[in-house]
């Protein structure tokens, strides 16, 4: 299960953030998943909880926003965004798109006392 290392540097990640802050804990942890991203939001949930006791983060409530897979169509310039991964344009069917998002987990926000 990476999503055991994808925490500790999460939790790393936090800790920075709150000394560059002078802040003394951290109440709410906000990340973004992508469906792409392949981290399960469930197991980096448990994680999450196992690892954040002894750290700044032991009373922070952890908030996970999934996000769907969005395309930007070349042929006719329209972004989409996917409910199933059926990688080809809603609007004209083309198969030339880059994804733009979806692909990647974010720190999206803290909140810090």
């Amino acid at each position: 299960m990476h999503e055991y290392s994808i925490v500790q540097s999460l939790l790393e990640s936090c800790e920075e953030h709150a000394k560059a802050n002078d802040a003394q804990s951290i109440s709410k942890v906000v990340v973004k998943i992508g469906v792409l991203s392949g981290v399960e939001p469930d197991l980096l949930e448990t994680a999450f909880n196992t690892f954040k006791e002894k750290t700044i983060c032991h009373n922070a409530d952890f908030i996970i926003n999934v996000q769907d897979i969005v395309i930007k169509c070349h042929d006719c310039n329209t972004t989409s965004t996917l409910k199933k991964r059926e990688f080809h344009c809603p609007k004209c069917q083309s198969i030339n798109i880059d994804v733009t998002d979806g692909e990647e987990m974010y720190l999206m926000s803290l909140e810090m006392e």
